[in-house]
């Protein structure tokens, strides 16, 4: 289970206590606002693509949605989502709990600007009903990112 995966990474980093389980989905930046009990804005969703044949992450704030544009200047392809068995495959994490922790060293990622505005977000740790509170500077640490880009729009 690839909530397992996430929690054995928290484990050597010692904070596996805090990532949070709810009896309820967080699957959506909706539910995972009310399990949280935060703003939909500071859900930190981990949005799967495929570019030059390989999977890609690209971490958002929840109010943030691609602008195509920006996606295709900043990596030179059409925005092309991963469809559900791709996303599980690829990255190792279900829709719904896709995060990027603990996810195959091909799968390049990338955390939007759109994130910057908080002190604390709130991904995913890979099941539809987890989460864990990072600082930025924790999430920059923990997830491995490539480069902060802009290729959102909306918030």
């Amino acid at each position: 289970m690839a909530i397992e995966k996430v929690r054995a990474y928290f484990r050597e980093q010692g904070m596996e206590e805090r990532i949070r389980e709810f009896d309820t989905s967080s699957a959506t930046v909706d539910l995972a606002a009310a399990a949280l009990g935060c703003e939909p804005q500071r859900i930190a969703k981990s949005l799967a693509f495929m570019a030059d044949g390989h999977a890609l992450l690209v971490v958002t704030a929840g109010d943030a949605k691609i602008d195509n544009s920006k996606y295709k200047a900043q990596f030179r392809t059409k925005a092309r989502m991963l469809s559900p068995q791709e996303a599980e495959t690829l990255t190792g994490h279900a829709v719904g709990g896709v995060c990027p922790f603990a996810v195959p060293k091909d799968v390049d990622i990338y955390l939007d600007v759109s994130l910057k505005r908080f002190e604390t977000v709130f991904p995913a740790c890979g099941s539809s009903s987890s989460a864990i509170e990072l600082t930025i500077a924790e999430l920059e640490r923990y997830s491995g990112y490539i480069e902060w880009v802009d290729v959102c729009k909306g918030y």
